[in-house]
């Protein structure tokens, strides 16, 4: 019998269903694929927890976030930015001083700083949501059928460059090109499941 060809960057999960192969190391990491990674999400508290949490990724593995999220939450006051813009010095050394999340100084003070900034662009543009989809590509410039081999080229794109750009110049922190590629793929603005993902449809 003939061994199965499955497209490069797939992997066909213990329920026959073919998925991302990025998710196949942890079984929190497939149910993270299967009902988060690519939903558009349009919600303010969700998009800027997003936000802060793929700061504290860079130099990380998303798994290790995903597995301290609940921690960063009761840490972060359930990411709500209006409750984040008020934490003060004392908060930081508690955060410090917190096991359950990354005890990284710049990132806690990048995502306060972060919460601030976020009143001034929601009093410009009305909310997080409306001005994070501006950045989202037209439909007609992404692959039809998306490859490994045209993804893992893809660390980046116009759209993140002028995403990380603009929010740089507005103050915010942690949010290079590369970091706002990975929050547009994991909030929908992109929808990078790979052709052949039995995920990828539904997704569109």
């Amino acid at each position: 019998m003939t061994p199965e060809r499955i497209p490069e960057g797939l992997w066909r999960g213990p329920d026959g269903r073919l998925r991302c192969s990025w998710c196949r190391s942890d079984p929190g990491y497939v149910e993270y694929h299967d009902t988060e990674w690519g939903v558009p999400v349009r919600d303010d508290r969700a998009l800027f927890e997003k936000i802060c949490l793929e700061g504290f990724q860079s130099g990380l593995s998303w798994l290790i976030i995903l597995r301290k999220r609940e921690n960063f939450r009761r840490a972060f006051a359930g990411f709500d930015p209006a409750r984040v813009a008020r934490f003060t010095q004392r908060d930081v050394t508690r955060l410090l001083a917190d096991a359950g999340i990354v005890r990284h100084r710049g990132k806690i003070e990048s995502t306060i700083n972060n919460a601030k900034r976020c009143a001034d662009l929601v009093g410009e543009c009305g909310s997080l949501s409306a001005y994070v989809w501006r950045f989202a590509p037209q439909a007609k410039s992404r692959p039809k059928k998306l490859t490994w081999s045209v993804l893992k080229t893809m660390a980046t794109t116009p759209e993140s460059v002028a995403l990380s750009k603009d929010l740089r110049k507005r103050g915010w922190t942690f949010v290079g090109p590369t970091t706002m590629y990975a929050f547009m793929q994991a909030m929908g603005l992109v929808n990078d499941h790979l052709h052949g993902c039995a995920f990828a449809e539904k997704k569109r």
